[in-house]
């Protein structure tokens, strides 16, 4: 049953503290469905989607046991979650542990044996996944925090497809107050997760309206100055140069610098089809394109950030282009006439940016009413920096910012943060100016006024931004909108896109069947393991053991007051009817392979480890990418690397796989993917001198795959082949072994003029020694076998000239 005191109904359960979790009917209604299906809880910032899930992971670990996992985008969010669980969990703190990248690999090892609950980023669950340091077989249930993430190759996909794979009783949760902007996006991270049913309650509904208050939105149109537009025109008009050079080409049509950034990256993919026919307009064109985002990110910084942001942004352009490696677009830019003249109006202009005074009078009249709180979002870090200076002027402000330092200014640690945020609750300070970083998911106190100030064109930064207000208390959000300006399409996009998600949302709203009708048949049967073993996982197993023998579960125990009853109102199966998988037993006689750290960037380590019969150990490999056994390295590059190095005159590949001849026997090179003659102005013949290189002086075996994939199944090809057919053990060789003095010697001589290992070794063949060669006369030079006129007149080049340093 639920406590009560004179006010407040609480959730009484087993597994919760005492009087903690308020009792509110549309979180037990959603538990109660999310108890018992993998299932998408869709609900507004601020109202409780994390105790939904708190409420599920109370009940799986008393009801079946085992551990629960929650997974959280950053770091500043895990460490909220873990201090809410630690609160509300009648658990043992300790077991309620945290995994970031900050707690060394081992000691996650060690952490995870014995928790709980464990709340992670998802790049570390990833990490320890792929390299075999975690089993999720006894995980009873994981929540994707802010699920909307799960698109692409974002690690929530490849987790959620070890989840279903491993786990004996699985049970996914996603939570999202902005899932996407369309159902084709939703129904993505519906299938990328696994989940069977969509649950969504918004302001409206009666048992949410309650606990919510009507919030304001309010447009403040901002006309701007003739000297920023004077300014902004001056930028304009190199845009549309540089657009007239890019029509001459053919791949844009239009020379208005308002040109959709869809429209740009359009272009850009027609320059790189110019690029892989060796074309040299392509080149000419990608740099024009350069500049074009350059110029435009400087329009849009005076358009709608500040004068001092875009002072800031051209100081960063001079730098670059004064540094070793400047490309010609950054060079161009800052000695076109017209971006020049736009450097000198910028550094005149003393005022402010009109936002300022309209940002300062809505702040200073939600003070002047009595509000203690505000926060003020904006895109840009430098905006963010002169907002606090400006604000500060006048009241108690702080920023908060993200920990990189991306635009050339300070960040803010994690500790940092969390002060700022500590403080802003308290009531220590009344205005925080954030970026982007305190949008998603952290516990940002009730607030009584959000300024934008400027649009977002995006539905779910929008909705997110707005959530930090109306919670206990009407909220009023003001959103600052520069006249014919880039603010004007973005506030029309994110209001297409927030009405369309809207409407995507009722749709789906209760529609589980629908959402199932519509994933493709694979997603299906990641969803369906009915036929599987241990499809009850609230009862026996194939093994007769009950499942909760995984865990600390005492049994079946009385439910949560409101789950039980919700769970049947609803439609929802019991937990003994949830759907189930068998975990892929992993046995002694496995493949294994093992990694570098490094080669994470790509799929294949992953896809490996996700393989049956394959173990994938990471390790910071000294030498390789993979070892396969004690005689087989394989260093891995894709065909744009690879070339960019004969480009460059970068002689790392050959420095990587002279290092893996010294420690294996059979080294071998894979070439990823296709277009080897195609993809750079490479002419054939250097290729085929440099693969004739790899292949006769070094030794190395090059083999081509398509892509990852491919890569992937020869690796395991190779690997079992070696391991089981050869009988040869996996060995990782130690540091890399100083060099032999022949081998002293041939470097020496190699490095002269960069004439090469082979050359190198005809010389010394030849002479005896490395000071017979450098004593040695043009003529003598000549006898020896590969050594030219051109190559003799540059080793003597070389050691003959006077040193001038």
């Amino acid at each position: 049953m639920a406590a009560t005191d004179a006010e407040t109904d609480y959730v009484d359960h087993p597994l919760l503290s005492p009087e903690f979790i308020e009792r509110r009917l549309y979180q037990i209604q959603l538990a109660g469905t999310a108890r018992n299906h993998h299932t998408l809880v869709c609900l507004p910032t601020g109202l409780g989607k994390t105790t939904v899930s708190l409420l599920v992971t109370a009940e799986r670990l008393n009801e079946v046991g085992g551990k629960s996992l929650l997974l959280a985008p950053t770091k500043p969010l895990v460490n909220q979650h873990a201090e809410f669980y630690r609160e509300a969990l009648a658990i043992p703190e300790d077991d309620v542990v945290v995994f970031t990248g900050e707690v060394r690999p081992e000691e996650r090892t060690e952490l995870w044996e014995d928790a709980q609950v464990v709340i992670a980023t998802p790049q570390v669950v990833e990490n320890d996944l792929v390299g075999g340091r975690i089993d999720l077989g006894p995980v009873t249930h994981v929540t994707f925090d802010e699920c909307h993430r799960a698109t692409g190759d974002y690690a929530y996909n490849y987790i959620a497809e070890r989840y279903h794979a491993d786990a004996r009783s699985p049970l996914v949760t996603g939570m999202s107050a902005s899932p996407g902007g369309d159902e084709e996006t939703i129904l993505e991270v519906c299938e990328n997760l696994g989940i069977r049913e969509v649950e969504v309650m918004t302001e409206e509904d009666s048992d949410v309206s309650e606990f919510t208050h009507d919030t304001d939105v309010e447009w403040v149109r901002v006309e701007l100055p003739d000297d920023i537009l004077e300014i902004r025109d001056a930028l304009n008009e190199v845009i549309s140069d540089r657009l007239e050079r890019l029509k001459e080409l053919g791949v844009v049509n239009t020379t208005r610098p308002d040109v959709s950034q869809k429209d740009l990256n359009k272009v850009r993919g027609e320059l790189q089809k110019l690029i892989d026919n060796d074309q040299s307009e392509g080149y000419k064109g990608m740099s024009a394109h350069a500049e074009v985002m350059k110029l435009r990110r400087a329009v849009e910084l005076v358009e709608t950030q500040s004068v001092e942001s875009l002072r800031r942004y051209f100081e960063r352009q001079r730098n670059a282009a004064r540094s070793s490696g400047a490309s010609k677009a950054s060079q161009r830019f800052v000695s076109e006439p017209k971006v020049q003249e736009a450097m000198r109006k910028a550094e005149a202009y003393d005022e402010r940016h009109p936002k300022f005074r309209k940002a300062h009078a809505n702040v200073a009249q939600a003070l002047v009413d009595g509000g203690e709180r505000i926060i003020v979002f904006t895109e840009s870090r430098d905006t963010a920096e002169t907002l606090t200076e400006f604000f500060g002027e006048h009241f108690d402000t702080r920023r908060f910012v993200g920990q990189g330092d991306k635009d050339g200014s300070d960040g803010m640690t994690q500790k940092e943060q969390q002060e700022a945020l500590d403080e802003f609750r308290a009531g220590e300070f009344e205005v925080l100016v954030s970026t982007s970083v305190a949008e998603e998911g952290l516990d940002v106190p009730e607030v009584d006024l959000v300024l934008f100030y400027e649009p977002v064109p995006t539905a779910v930064r929008s909705i997110q931004r707005k959530g930090r207000t109306g919670r206990q208390a009407q909220g009023r959000v003001v959103v600052l909108l520069a006249e014919d300006t880039r603010d004007e399409a973005y506030f029309w996009i994110s209001k297409r896109r927030e009405d369309k998600m809207e409407e995507e949302l009722r749709a789906l709203k209760g529609v589980a069947d629908n959402v199932e009708e519509q994933l493709d048949d694979s997603q299906q049967t990641l969803g369906d393991f009915e036929d599987g073993p241990s499809s009850d996982p609230g009862g026996a197993t194939d093994s007769g053991t009950s499942a909760a023998a995984d865990g600390d579960a005492t049994g079946t125990s009385e439910v949560a007051h409101g789950l039980e009853e919700f769970a049947e109102e609803t439609g929802g199966r019991s937990a003994d009817e949830l759907d189930g998988a068998v975990a892929t037993a992993r046995g002694e006689e496995n493949t294994e392979i093992v990694a570098d750290q490094r080669e994470l960037d790509a799929n294949v380590a992953r896809d490996l480890s996700a393989r049956d019969g394959v173990d994938v150990r990471l390790e910071t490999l000294a030498v390789g990418d993979y070892i396969l056994s004690d005689r087989v390295a394989v260093e891995r590059k894709t065909v744009g690397d690879f070339l960019d190095s004969l480009v460059g005159g970068d002689r790392s590949v050959f420095e990587q796989v002279g290092d893996m001849t010294r420690h294996y026997s059979r080294p071998v090179l894979v070439l990823e993917g296709e277009g080897l003659y195609e993809q750079r102005n490479v002419h054939p013949n250097a290729i085929r001198g440099a693969l004739s290189s790899l292949a006769v002086d070094f030794g190395v075996s090059v083999l081509q795959t398509d892509g990852e994939d491919d890569t992937a199944d020869l690796l395991e090809v190779v690997a079992t082949r070696e391991q089981e057919s050869a009988d040869r053990e996996v060995s990782v060789h130690g540091e890399k072994q100083a060099k032999t003095l022949d081998e002293q010697q041939e470097y020496v001589v190699a490095a002269i003029a960069d004439i090469g290992p082979v050359t190198a070794r005809s010389l010394l063949s030849t002479f005896g020694s490395v000071e017979a060669v450098m004593t040695a006369e043009k003529e003598s030079l000549l006898d020896a076998e590969g050594v030219g006129e051109v190559t003799a007149d540059r080793i003597r080049e070389v050691v003959a000239s006077e040193y001038e340093g």
